[in-house]
């Protein structure tokens, strides 16, 4: 039996929290039963709200439908006067030469303030059904980015700086230490040698509690001819089908060919057996995200009509240079609709869940690729990151994300989805393995943007972390402990270490105006969503999106040009920020995320989840490395008091992937000997 008093009361204090105007909202909630109507001592009514209770209980009452529309009417004749009168004052930002970045500082911290309630099932239902209507729906999204502050820091903000519409950095030439650079020209498996040589040479395996099957571990048992690439895709194969089960239902993948799997597991073993694999990656099984084109899939998004309208016809080039390698493509990697989330819950697909905690998000929005990685299905996989969308799963599912500078891998044959802060990533058991599949993908000509100079593709000499001394790591104290007491303390305890082990020294900065970079983010990443698929909204059925995706695209169509471009201004103000920042620091260091991985709950199945202030504390940390196309990287060091993973992340200057890696090599040889056996995970090579 449907709770009608207790759908009153959610629905009430969720348009109490948007701040909303009364009259469309009691009609609407108050109408059905009509004694509902009757004002209650909990719930103050307006005047309105009374009369309109007093209408529906006349013996002829006017239709709910004209009553709403009556108070639309009116609301509409008063929409500009009130919205004038309700404008937020926008802040004036001093000039960036002015912003004092010292430990210091008395710049304000301003904390996430998300004025949204979480929502899931018929509530979600509901909120999309008043969002969709042609006026009260523009009326909810004035209020909910007025109260979110969108307004303030973003649509009537005062800057200086001019706009900046994509992040490539041109290459100010520099003398690398300890690298291995790449001649132009060279073939993927040669960059991929070329890499695998800057491993260390390791005679005898450490034996830890608990380790994943490297790239170089699949390597040598096939060349040792302990197994062959189609032995380990048949238990691949089996684990798959076991995770799909009832009891488990992790939902690792969209799609995966079994036949095409085999086939190419086939012609790996050929190769081994006459002595002449491609590349250490020839045999090795690797993921693909299901935003990135791979044949024979569609592409679909992590949605049910993307493929419709999209046909995938070739290889994206990142996929194209991992083939050449010899990689086994293992299938197409489940993802939040459209990317459009941060939890990996997808309505369509199934939720991904959490390898260490299967009643726990995966992390979006390359929720499949974290885990099939953190199960032990692949070595490695493929992601993209718009948004934190690797290195975010990545930490919550504990394992390596790694995200290049803007422009280093191309952008074809990706879902046009974030144009200007969408970046391929790659997901990894470890650094190494990381770093070999980096290898493969990136190019030093691989700018299809801008004809910006990149430098030379240079890989870390990976031999000893002590090799390079005197690192510097900046790190913004009340950002940095803005996150649950686990991470903190666990964050806190790694940095440590590296002073400790390696001498590499914490250098305290203010990083200013880190939640107006977020909401400046989420207006171009939202504008650039909506406009990438306009033509294929106008003519979709929305009963194929999920509601949450909705939701999100409802938001993203409401940003307004002149939102665009303040938030592009805010772009070019935090780069100038952040260039002043690494003239001090080699990296900036953060937790990788504000919380661990969350409970999945029982209502989410239908219609996906709105959970923006959960969303908020997971993308805290990331957005510099999207919105600014700097490099960054998560490494797993250490466990909540629930056994869930926690990752540190290195932020870096633009393409210097190679200190990046370096760095985050050193730290995993601190906290590697520590790290813990998932719940869920699956032996390919064992015996």
């Amino acid at each position: 039996m449907i709770d009608l008093h207790g759908i009153k009361e959610q629905l009430y204090f969720f348009f109490v929290r948007l701040s909303l105007p009364s009259p469309l909202l009691t009609t609407y909630i108050y109408s059905k039963p009509r004694l509902l109507l009757l004002p209650t001592t909990t719930h103050p009514s307006s005047h309105t709200s009374l009369i309109t209770s007093l209408l529906l209980l006349l013996p002829n009452p006017p239709s709910i439908s004209t009553l709403i529309y009556t108070y639309i009417y009116a609301w509409d004749r008063r929409r500009d006067h009130i919205m004038g009168f309700l404008k937020a004052k926008g802040e004036t930002y001093k000039a960036v030469d002015n912003v004092d970045l010292g430990p210091h500082s008395n710049e304000f911290y301003l904390r996430a303030n998300v004025k949204a309630p979480r929502m899931a099932g018929f509530l979600v239902k509901v909120f999309v059904w008043f969002l969709e209507m042609p006026i009260f729906g523009s009326v909810m999204l004035y209020f909910l980015k007025r109260n979110n502050l969108i307004h303030k820091h973003v649509t009537f903000a005062e800057l200086q700086e001019s706009p900046l519409y994509v992040p490539l950095h041109s290459y100010e030439g520099k003398e690398e230490k300890e690298v291995i650079c790449v001649e132009y020209g060279a073939s993927p498996s040669e960059q991929v040698g070329q890499a695998s040589g800057c491993l260390p040479s390791i005679l005898e395996p450490p034996k830890y509690s608990f380790s994943r099957w490297t790239i170089l571990d699949y390597s040598t048992a096939y060349n040792s001819k302990l197994i062959t690439p189609r032995k380990v895709m048949e238990r691949f194969l089996s684990a798959v089908h076991r995770s799909s089960t009832c009891s488990m239902q992790m939902s690792f993948f969209i799609n995966f060919d079994a036949d095409d799997i085999l086939r190419q597991a086939t012609m790996s073993t050929n190769r081994y057996e006459q002595g002449e694999p491609l590349s250490v990656l020839d045999g090795v099984p690797i993921a693909i995200k299901d935003e990135i084109d791979c044949m024979p899939y569609p592409t679909t998004g992590g949605t049910k009509w993307m493929h419709k309208v999209r046909g995938c016809k070739d290889d994206a080039e990142c996929v194209k240079r991992l083939r050449s390698c010899g990689a086994i493509l293992v299938g197409k990697t489940n993802m939040h609709e459209l990317g459009a989330g941060t939890s990996g819950i997808n309505p369509h697909h199934g939720t991904t869940r959490n390898p260490y905690n299967v009643a726990r998000i995966a992390g979006g929005s390359s929720s499949g690729s974290a885990a099939v990685v953190a199960a032990g299905l692949c070595p490695a996989a493929l992601g993209v990151d718009g948004g934190g969308s690797v290195r975010m799963p990545a930490a919550l599912c504990g394992v390596v994300g790694f995200k290049p500078s803007f422009g280093r891998v191309s952008h074809s044959g990706i879902l046009p989805l974030n144009w200007t802060v969408g970046m391929v990533g790659v997901l990894a058991a470890t650094v190494e393995d990381a770093l070999l599949v980096y290898a493969a993908i990136s190019s030093p000509k691989s700018s299809d943007q801008s004809e910006t100079a990149q430098p030379k593709l240079c890989f870390p000499l990976l031999k000893s972390p002590k090799l390079i001394p005197n690192i510097k790591l900046a790190k913004y104290g009340e950002w940095f402990n803005d996150c649950s007491d686990d991470i903190r303390s666990c964050c806190s305890q790694a940095l440590a270490k590296l002073y400790k082990s390696y001498g590499w020294k914490t250098i305290e900065v203010t990083v200013p105006e880190i939640e107006v970079m977020r909401l400046a983010h989420y207006v171009t990443i939202g504008s650039e969503c909506n406009t990438s698929i306009a033509r294929e909204l106008e003519k979709l059925n929305k009963e194929e999106l999920g509601w949450d995706a909705r939701v999100a695209l409802s938001v993203y169509g409401s940003f307004s040009s002149q939102e665009y471009l303040n938030a592009q201004r805010i772009r070019n103000r935090q780069l100038q920020i952040h260039k002043r920042i690494f003239s001090k620091a080699d990296v900036i260091v953060t937790p990788t995320t504000g919380v661990t991985a969350y409970t999945i709950q029982k209502d989410v199945r239908e219609t996906g989840e709105l959970d923006y202030i959960n969303g908020a504390a997971l993308v805290r940390y990331q957005i510099a490395g999207n919105f600014l196309g700097l490099p960054a990287v998560t490494i797993p060091v250490g466990y909540d008091m629930s056994g869930l993973p926690i990752g540190l992340q290195f932020i870096g200057k633009p393409w210097d992937e190679s200190l990046l890696i370096h760095i985050a090599f050193g730290m995993q040889a601190l906290c590697i000997s520590e790290y813990k056996r998932p719940e869920v995970f699956f032996d390919l090579l064992g015996k």
